[in-house]
């Protein structure tokens, strides 16, 4: 996965727009999949809302809401 998300980060820097574009698109959404795999992580380890969106930078509505009901 380390090699696909290099991969993806180069090609996110093409010269062509339309390259770049779909390897940033792929790039965010293997972002928010890491994420929600973390969070989910961080919940069985027992950690609170509260610290989970410290860790993230958002409210602890923002990440309840976002994660919360999955």
């Amino acid at each position: 996965m380390t090699n696909d998300l290099a991969a993806l980060v180069t090609q996110a820097q093409d010269d062509d727009p339309l390259r770049a574009l779909h390897a940033t698109t792929a790039l965010r959404r293997e972002i928010e999949r890491l994420e929600a795999v973390q969070v989910r992580r961080a919940r069985v380890a027992g950690l609170a809302w509260a610290q989970i969106a410290d860790a993230i930078g958002v409210s602890k509505q923002a990440v309840h809401k976002k994660y919360g009901r999955r």
